[in-house]
């Protein structure tokens, strides 16, 4: 018998916003080939890849930068 220890993580909702922007037809298509390689949408894989490189150059947000709630969803 297999004995699992699961932990349970415990997560809190990030509000999102909406963003649109427009990129080269290039960009779009390695957004594509990066994000269905690891079986992601455009928009986590475009998080994946920011969020990466944060940790790479250790970024922070600087505290005047931190998210408000104007124009969030929950």
């Amino acid at each position: 018998m297999v004995n699992f220890n699961i932990t349970a993580l415990t997560m809190t909702a990030e509000k999102t916003i909406s963003m649109s922007f427009r990129v080269s037809p290039d960009f779009n298509a390695l957004l594509e080939i990066a994000s269905a390689s690891e079986n992601r949408s455009l928009t986590n894989g475009l998080q994946t890849l920011v969020f990466a490189r944060r940790e790479q150059q250790a970024l922070s947000i600087p505290p005047d930068k931190v998210s408000s709630d104007k124009g969030a969803r929950k």
